[in-house]
């Protein structure tokens, strides 16, 4: 009975020594490790956008004219090149294109190392109702462009190219400022000419920003109060891999000769804690025997 009593025991120890000293070799071999987050960027872009208060009949009725073509955003890339934006019920109750071009392209794209907007727009006429057989902007060539790169300095661009018409008058544009056009008995236009402001991670670029004021001979009929935004693009750049340390901190003096050891018989990194594992093993049956020994004697 005294024997059967100290072998339990024994038995327990070795046990739990042997899987002390094998748990112990991945922890080690852990030691040091680190991990790396990352975080996509974002992008959109736009080839029309329009915030306008339409007032028909006097203002006895008011519309809002509010109208996004090819309006794209990423982290999931997407494109989009539809030609025309048009509404219903505001030209006398008849379909009216606000906007028609040979050429509108919004592309907006983002993961983790770049997130980039883009617009095209080619020989694109703006309407608003009140004005049927005059558009509000013609213009040849139009351009927005926002990359924002991990690791590097955002960047923003926008182009106007070729000829542009207000309100039936040929005007030139000019960076420095904005530019008023103003034809009698139709309206007032304000344009703001290749726009873009960048951060440490954004970027954005808006190619035109027209202000807009119409009310045709002062009838009444269709009175267009705001604003029209031609070729919009925007970035926010990815969060570039940061590596955290892990808590357990590496050995900065390493016994000398263990690589050489190592190659040599082929072991790995954890041979030690394997070799004291079974060392534990045989103090604790060494040991166990022992006492059994002395209770019998």
């Amino acid at each position: 009975m005294n024997s059967h009593f100290f072998r339990m025991p024994a038995r327990r120890l070795a046990a739990v020594a042997t899987v002390t000293a094998l748990t112990a070799a991945p922890a080690a071999l852990g030691a040091g490790a680190a991990h790396a987050t990352t975080g996509h960027g974002r992008a959109s872009a736009v080839v029309l956008r329009t915030g306008l208060d339409v007032s028909l009949l006097n203002k006895t009725v008011n519309v809002p004219l509010a109208v996004s073509l090819n309006d794209v955003k990423a982290p999931a890339s997407a494109e989009r090149t539809t030609l025309t934006a048009r509404l219903d019920g505001v030209d006398g109750g008849r379909p009216f294109t606000v906007l028609g071009a040979q050429v509108a392209s919004a592309r907006a794209t983002a993961n983790s190392r770049l997130a980039e907007g883009s617009v095209r727009l080619v020989h694109a006429r703006v309407h608003v109702p009140g004005l049927p057989l005059l558009s509000l902007i013609d213009v040849g060539t139009v351009t927005a462009k926002a990359t924002c790169a991990a690791g590097h300095e955002p960047v923003a661009s926008a182009n106007v190219l070729g000829a542009v018409t207000v309100l039936g008058k040929r005007v030139t544009l000019t960076a420095g400022g904005p530019t008023e056009v103003r034809v009698p008995g139709v309206g007032d236009v304000r344009l703001d000419l290749s726009q873009h402001r960048t951060t440490s991670r954004t970027a954005a670029a808006t190619a035109l920003r027209l202000k807009v004021s119409i009310n045709p001979l002062k009838l009444n009929v269709a009175d267009v109060e705001g604003t029209v935004t031609l070729a919009a693009a925007t970035c926010e750049a990815p969060v570039p891999p940061k590596h955290v340390p892990s808590h357990a901190p590496t050995p900065d003096v390493k016994p000398q000769g263990t690589q050489a050891d190592l190659a040599e018989t082929g072991g790995s990194s954890a041979t030690p804690y394997i070799a004291g594992g079974a060392l534990a093993l045989l103090l604790a049956g060494g040991g166990a025997v022992t006492v059994a020994r002395r209770r019998r004697g």
